[in-house]
């Protein structure tokens, strides 16, 4: 029997496993088109990508936000985290499963905790951006009742094509 667990990653090991999926998903993304390589590294180019995986805990701190790690049989195989974009509003970050947990609805499952603990949390709507390549990543939103918008902060103008923006009213 396959055992998925959604749990907050709060010890260092956690966070440890954490950051691995963070980078696996920026080759990730970076391998899914021309395109996606450089809206990735447009907008996490290494360095920058450092800063940021090096302060997951700072910028998704409880109680605004929350860094989610999804195992599978006892391995981490995806995370997702969120953070207040604005007072009202949570945003959805990082949302990845690796290839080989595909398929189990852990995605849906880890997006259905990051929502359950924006409500929790009082805020009334929650955003995400996904690459338009992402398939199955836009149908999953478009499942769990997320609506498309147009960008809610400011992105280059180039990159506008190629990003879908969803929101989710709490």
């Amino acid at each position: 029997m396959t055992i998925t667990l959604i749990r907050p990653a709060t010890a260092p090991e956690d966070l440890a496993a954490v950051r691995e999926l963070c980078w696996d998903y920026r080759s990730h993304l970076s391998s899914v088109s021309p395109v996606d390589a450089e809206l990735t590294e447009t907008f996490y180019p290494v360095p920058k990508y450092t800063a940021l995986i090096d302060t997951l805990e700072t910028l998704h701190a409880r109680p605004q936000g929350i860094i989610l790690l999804a195992e599978l049989d006892g391995q981490p195989v995806g995370c997702g985290m969120s953070h207040a974009l604005f007072p009202d509003t949570s945003e959805i970050k990082r949302l990845y499963v690796t290839q080989q947990a595909r398929g189990h609805g852990i995605a849906r499952k880890l997006v259905t905790a990051l929502v359950d603990q924006a409500r929790i949390d009082g805020f009334s709507r929650v955003v995400l951006d996904t690459s338009v390549s992402l398939g199955p990543a836009r149908a999953l939103y478009a499942s769990m009742g997320f609506d498309q918008r147009g960008p809610y902060q400011d992105i280059p103008a180039a990159a506008l094509p190629h990003l879908l923006f969803f929101e989710a009213t709490l």
